[in-house]
């Protein structure tokens, strides 16, 4: 069991859902972004998901695009990240994935990608645009580390479908509530109790719902049998750290 799922199902196990929260790296700034990790991490955060910059980041909304412009801006790369991450191996409890764009993961390099996370204690990834047809290299030598490459599946994403990831993938499904960009809203979109059910009824895997997720009480418009095992929050996280808030705040309303 890749030990991404292990930290989701113990939370499960405490009946809660595992927290995952989304921050891009070098956000707000350099210093700001490694003491919020911390934090994340001392304040029981179970995955932290760290947000790779790019400048085309098609799937992410307002707030995290701008994260990323600015962490651009401010020198951040993929192998400063992976270097950080390094000095860092041990210091961070949370189970660490790094999600981002084909792009400047392939600009890196396959082979030395799955390498350096390795040794930077990265437990999985998320590329929210490479096809399932166009990942099985990827997912062989991350396999060979015990990295999970995490499947995202949404609403328009079928049962036929969903079943080829089930073979393959390990860690946890990424179920996007809603057909769009990443991003606060007040009410989760009808479809999500229904992806939920279709998920749970294909995948053995813990399913954690994102996108538009900020506060404990959008679980409630869930019925019980569509509740999800994890739990994802990005963008409210960013906002409230970029107005000067600090993430034991935020997270101490989900515990």
């Amino acid at each position: 069991m890749n030990i991404l799922e292990q930290k989701i199902r113990l939370a499960m196990e405490k009946r809660r859902p595992a927290l995952i929260p989304f921050l891009t790296a070098g956000f707000p700034d350099g210093g700001r972004f490694w003491s919020s990790l911390v934090e994340l991490d001392e304040s029981g955060a179970d995955i932290i998901e760290i947000g790779v910059p790019f400048s085309d980041p098609v799937a992410d909304g307002p707030v995290v695009e701008e994260a990323s412009r600015r962490a651009l801006a401010n020198g951040v790369t993929l192998r400063g990240l992976m270097k950080e991450l390094s000095e860092r191996k041990g210091l961070i409890g949370a189970g660490l994935v790094l999600m981002g764009y084909v792009n400047p993961f392939l600009r890196y390099g396959f082979e030395k990608l799955a390498d350096d996370a390795a040794a930077a204690g990265v437990n999985g990834f998320i590329i929210s645009d490479m096809p399932f047809e166009e990942s099985a290299f990827l997912r062989g030598i991350l396999k060979k580390r015990d990295i999970a490459l995490i499947p995202l599946v949404g609403p328009n994403t079928n049962e036929e479908r969903m079943w080829l990831y089930v073979a393959e993938n390990e860690g946890y499904v990424y179920v996007v509530s809603v057909m769009g960009t990443t991003g606060k809203r007040g009410v989760l979109a009808s479809q999500v109790a229904a992806t939920l059910r279709r998920a749970r009824s294909i995948f053995s895997l813990p399913l954690a719902l994102g996108f538009g997720l900020y506060d404990p009480s959008q679980l409630k418009m869930l019925p019980d049998d569509a509740q999800p095992d994890a739990v994802v929050f990005g963008s409210a996280l960013l906002t409230h750290l970029d107005s000067g808030g600090s993430a034991a705040e935020f997270l101490q309303r989900w515990r």
